[in-house]
C-alpha cells in the first residue's frame, strides 16, 4: 500500500483554511491595445482629410484699383478692343465664343484657340485677353470651365462680368 500523506481534519465549525496562489500556471494581465489603435486610426484619418483641403486649386483674383484706367472701362469698350476675346454664357448655361456657339468642352478649347490664334499672322499678335460675361442665373460650373478653359489656351488676363438676360 501506498501512504498517502494525511490530510489535517478539520472540524465542521470551522471555515476551510485560505490557500494562496503564487501565480505561476496564471497569464499575466494584458492591455487591450484596440481602443489605442482605433483612436490612432481616426486621427490620421482626420489629418489626410483636412490636409486635402489645402491641396484645392484657387483662382487669384486682384482687388479693383480705381487708379487705373483700365479698371474705369466699361464692357462695351472692352468688347470693342481687339486685344479681348468676348466670350457670353447665358443663363440656360450655353457657352458663346465670339458670335459661334461652343457646345462642349472640346468645342470650347479648339474656338478659343482659333480666337486667340486670329490675327497672329499680322504684324501684331491674336488677342492676349480674355472677357467672360457670364448671365447671374448661369451655374458656377460652367463659369470656372470657361475660365479654366481660357488658362488653358494661355490668355495673359482673364475678365469676369456678370451681366443681366436683357444685356445679352
Amino acid at each position: 500500500m501506498s501512504a498517502q500523506p494525511k490530510q489535517p481534519e478539520v472540524p465542521s465549525d470551522e471555515a476551510p483554511p485560505v490557500r494562496f496562489h503564487n501565480g505561476a500556471g496564471r497569464e499575466a494581465d494584458e492591455l487591450d491595445m484596440t481602443p489605442m489603435v482605433d483612436v490612432t486610426f481616426l486621427l490620421l484619418i482626420f489629418f489626410m482629410v483636412t490636409a486635402a483641403f489645402s491641396l484645392q486649386k484657387s483662382i487669384e483674383v486682384p482687388t479693383p484699383d480705381p487708379e487705373q484706367a483700365e479698371q474705369a472701362r466699361t464692357i462695351q469698350q472692352i468688347e470693342d478692343d481687339a486685344d479681348y476675346v468676348v466670350v457670353q454664357i447665358d443663363k440656360d448655361n450655353t457657352v458663346w465664343v465670339g458670335e459661334s456657339e461652343a457646345p462642349s468642352e472640346q468645342d470650347l478649347l479648339v474656338r478659343l484657340r482659333a480666337a486667340r490664334s486670329a490675327g497672329a499672322g499680322s504684324r501684331h499678335a491674336g488677342p492676349s485677353r480674355l472677357l467672360v460675361l457670364a448671365d447671374t442665373g448661369c451655374r458656377h460650373e460652367t463659369v470656372v470651365r470657361v475660365l479654366d478653359a481660357g488658362n488653358a489656351v494661355g490668355f495673359e488676363s482673364l475678365r469676369l462680368a456678370t451681366v443681366d438676360e436683357d444685356d445679352f
